[in-house]
């Protein structure tokens, strides 16, 4: 069955290779740079002929990869969201980000698509493809269009915006963001401990239609890099000792107590059964006596791009300060 597709495919591709002509660019073969080089690494710009041909190459993980300046058809298997943010065009993204309530206005029309689907990947005629470094099939992507790949994790979540700003030619406005982000937060982290002391502490709890419960570290989305890292708040002990380090850690409802801190951030579904917040066990937490808990929808809340982070600093300020916090 393989074969029967294999031929119509190889078909499709000469054609499609045959009208982009030599200004696609395919990913070089060199060997992973090392972190340092990854971070430090820059676009340089080629000017042809056709001002619409313009290109730039790209220093990837994988060696340089000769990108369009300015791509107008972008397939994105992975940070869909971070391309969103600089308002690049997609024509595909993968199913995970589809579903994400907080990108359904903006992904109208986009083509759901992955890395084992070559054919569907075809008929978006892409410019451009963002993959990860995990994903099947990415000689082929490359043939298809330039492709880069990132592995996922390796950069820290405002690093990997800045490499998503470079790879499109928009350096100058990721970097903008990623400053006035940063100051932001950190002024309304300043303004909490102001408001509740140095010291005071937030979990990061979620919780499944499954009735599973989990905390987790500082760069697991949920608004972990917001709260621990930009805000900087602190954890409880227990959670920087089991969750820190692996990113999550599961919990039975029992041991929630245990976890908590000062303020409690609620991930959960608003599908998911809430039976658990009427019992004593979760009525007994301090944080939920006091009024601490700020809840935030899991299916809108598992990226770190900045419409997300956005999306969610909003919420924290307001959870935190109230409504009538400064700016």
């Amino acid at each position: 069955m393989k074969n029967k597709l294999f031929i119509p495919f190889i078909v499709l591709l000469l054609v499609i290779l045959s009208a982009c002509g030599s200004d696609s660019g395919t990913p070089a073969s060199s060997t992973q740079n090392n972190q340092d080089t990854h971070n430090t690494q820059n676009a340089d710009t080629t000017t042809v002929a056709n001002p619409s041909e313009e290109t730039i190459t790209y220093q990837s993980e994988k060696g340089p990869v000769k990108v369009p300046a300015h791509p107008k058809r972008i397939v994105a298997l992975t940070y869909a969201p971070n391309v969103l943010s600089l308002d690049v065009p997609l024509v595909g993204v993968d199913q995970w980000t589809n579903a994400n309530p907080m990108f359904k206005d903006k992904l109208e029309g986009v083509t759901v698509v992955s890395e084992e689907d070559l054919e569907t990947i075809i008929e978006q005629d892409p410019d451009l493809i963002i993959a990860g470094t995990e994903m099947k099939n990415l000689d082929k992507l490359g043939q298809i269009a330039p492709t880069v790949a990132f592995t996922w994790g390796k950069l820290d979540y405002l690093s990997q915006q800045l490499e998503i700003g470079k790879l499109l030619n928009k350096e100058q406005e990721a970097q903008a963001w990623i400053d006035d982000f940063k100051q932001r937060a950190e002024a309304i982290g300043s303004e909490i401990k102001a408001t509740e002391g140095d010291d005071v502490s937030v979990s990061v709890f979620e919780t499944d239609s499954a009735k599973n419960f989990y905390v987790f570290g500082n760069n697991w989305a949920r608004g972990t890099e917001i709260l621990y890292q930009a805000m900087g708040l602190k954890m409880p002990e227990k959670v920087e000792k089991d969750a820190l380090g692996p990113g999550y850690f599961a919990l039975s409802q029992e041991v929630l107590s245990d976890y908590a801190g000062d303020y409690i951030v609620l991930s959960r579904n608003s599908q998911a059964d809430t039976a658990f917040m009427k019992t004593d066990i979760w009525k007994g937490i301090p944080a939920v006596k006091n009024g601490h808990v700020i809840e935030i929808d899991t299916e809108a809340a598992t990226y770190s791009d900045p419409i997300t982070l956005e999306y969610l600093l909003n919420i924290f300020k307001t959870g935190f300060l109230g409504d009538g916090s400064t700016d």
